[in-house]
């Protein structure tokens, strides 16, 4: 796509500037974000943790306690099922108003409705109804610890519509926008090892590893996260520059598997133990095999 070919060239990608000119469908006036949180949630200053120039464009409201929102509703989890379907993970509903509704925050990104290409309609369905359709989906969800959030689910239609009208970065740049707008300090969050979200999650902030193999879960091979949000990660997703966060690191000197329980469970008992806290280096996590064997670090004094 020319929004990647722009981007791969670009050598300097500054947070506080406007990325219409790298990722031109952000300043497409049919492509704006979406708040869908309940009234009393509502931020009162939208953006002020995280200095960042790239989302210029007003978001729309939507109230999801108002039965008029409920079309706008029943296409997110549209969307969110068609994306899980596969992981056999999809979100029920009730967990969508009870765990997340309720408490958190949901936001993405919308398309006009009379603008969505033809592999959306096809592959995902729309309703004629809405002047806008959302394309992708972040929840996070307030915990006990002031400042601290868990990202619950993060989606877009990428994966289902044809490669033509994928829009570059829409994951990345959905989770960043919730980040930015709802001023996350501390955030927490999960992934299955091997998984190609991994690439993503790690650079929004150092990226300490809480559990390297998780039984509770439903998949144990499950990475559990914590990021201390810092805009000096983000353009590095697009620049691929790992120097400047290669510096903030320090080797331990032994590295993990993510092909290998046994690898998983030492990392775990090492981290049970208190020896950490350990973290993932974003940079090689972008630029290695999935499947290849990861230095783990310590954050530099």
């Amino acid at each position: 796509m020319q929004a990647k070919r722009v981007v791969e060239k670009t050598t300097r990608v500054d947070l506080n500037a406007p990325l219409d000119s790298a990722i031109p469908w952000l300043a497409d006036p049919d492509i704006r974000p979406y708040v869908f949180m309940r009234k009393e949630n509502l931020f009162a200053q939208p953006g002020s943790y995280t200095q960042c120039g790239w989302f210029s464009q007003e978001a729309i409201y939507r109230n999801p306690l108002h039965m008029k929102s409920v079309d706008f509703a029943d296409q997110i989890l549209m969307l969110e099922s068609k994306a899980f379907q596969s992981s056999a993970m999809p979100m029920p509903r009730w967990v969508f108003y009870d765990c997340s509704i309720m408490p958190g925050f949901v936001c993405g990104f919308a398309r006009k409705t009379s603008s969505l290409p033809k592999s959306h309609r096809s592959n995902i369905g729309y309703n004629e109804k809405l002047d806008w359709t959302p394309i992708s989906l972040f929840i996070i969800i307030p915990t006990v610890r002031p400042g601290e959030w868990v990202a619950h689910n993060l989606c877009t239609a990428n994966s289902l519509v044809e490669k033509s009208d994928q829009l570059y970065s829409l994951g990345f740049l959905t989770k960043a926008f919730g980040l930015w707008y709802a001023g996350v300090e501390t955030l927490c969050g999960f992934s299955q090892w091997q998984s190609p979200s991994i690439r993503l999650h790690s650079h929004y902030g150092s990226f300490e590893v809480l559990t390297a193999y998780t039984p509770v879960h439903s998949h144990a091979r499950t990475l559990t996260y914590r990021s201390k949000i810092n805009g000096l990660y983000w353009p590095t997703f697009f620049t691929q520059d790992g120097d400047q966060l290669n510096s903030r690191y320090t080797p331990t000197g032994f590295e993990v598997d993510p092909t290998n329980d046994d690898s998983l469970k030492s990392l775990q008992t090492r981290i049970e133990q208190e020896e950490g806290p350990f973290y993932l280096n974003p940079h090689e996590i972008r630029t290695q095999p999935l499947d290849a064997s990861l230095k783990i670090y310590r954050l530099k004094s």
